[in-house]
């Protein structure tokens, strides 16, 4: 856990089709997180390239040592000096189809852990949209947490904030902070969002930092924005609303989250759950 409270930011923004302008966006709220004092920038789910048509976006999806996005990303921050959580670009896999992939980023342009999306994200809506994010991505298989300037941070990524067992490792790996970035659609962000957000940070005892895109994309999608910071009590302390692409920041303090597992232990009472006995 870090000693004293540290600066963070995060990029809301509404990713298009062209992963050089994207580049260019993320490159320049690296800037501005910089500016403003921050140590450590989160950025949304599918950073570089948001595009429903995956005949049209796998044109420009690669590995990851070829990624422009990923290496313009590496360069700034290790120009700027700072940590960046790319909440996820979409990077080829092992086998025949891609991967939604978190980079954490060093202040030395180095990627010091990567984590790939476990749920994917196959519904049907009341809305008419319908999303198979399995037919074109590979869940990854770990979980995965990382040292930094806010003590040890938990990676996730949108749809699997629906899913408590992953909180519940994260939890008991005594994560001090989780990242959650999302491409939340806004019927779903509406219901949900800010509920299990409050409902993930509770569980784990962390601040949830849940960077997201916002508005309506290049490629016809709408998605509901409002980036969040939510501390280890349940309390929302930054709220970017759903206006527009911005940077905002907040304040990561590990005083708060000493204090709230002093007065709910619930990670040191946690008890393993017996399997049901049917009757």
């Amino acid at each position: 856990m870090a000693d004293a409270p540290v600066t963070i930011a995060l990029y809301q923004a509404n990713t298009g089709i062209d992963p050089a302008a994207n580049a260019q966006a993320l490159v320049a709220a690296i800037q501005e997180a910089k500016a403003g004092g921050a140590q450590m920038l989160f950025t949304p789910e599918m950073s570089g390239l948001l595009d429903r048509d995956r005949k049209r976006g796998s044109q420009h999806i690669v590995d990851e040592n070829a990624d422009p996005v990923l290496a313009a990303v590496s360069d700034a921050a290790k120009a700027a000096g700072i940590w960046v959580a790319i909440g996820s670009l979409a990077v080829r896999g092992e086998g025949e189809r891609f991967a939604n992939r978190s980079f954490l980023v060093t202040p030395e342009g180095k990627i010091a852990a990567r984590y790939d999306k476990i749920h994917m994200f196959d519904v049907d809506l009341d809305t008419g949209e319908s999303w198979r994010e399995s037919n074109a991505y590979e869940p990854g298989k770990a979980v995965v947490t990382a040292q930094t300037p806010i003590g040890r941070l938990g990676l996730a990524v949108c749809y699997d904030i629906r899913f408590p067992a992953l909180f519940a490792a994260l939890g008991d790996a005594r994560c001090d902070a989780i990242a959650l970035p999302a491409a939340f659609t806004v019927p779903t962000g509406k219901a949900h969002w800010e509920l299990m957000l409050r409902a993930r940070a509770v569980e784990a005892s962390a601040y949830v930092i849940a960077a997201a895109q916002v508005g309506r994309h290049e490629d016809g999608r709408e998605t509901y924005g409002h980036s969040m910071v939510v501390d280890p009590w349940g309390t929302v302390v930054l709220d970017m609303g759903g206006n527009g692409p911005a940077v905002g920041f907040a304040r990561i303090d590990p005083s708060r989250i000493a204090e709230v597992r002093r007065q709910l232990p619930s990670l040191a009472n946690r008890r393993e759950i017996p399997k049901s006995q049917a009757s």
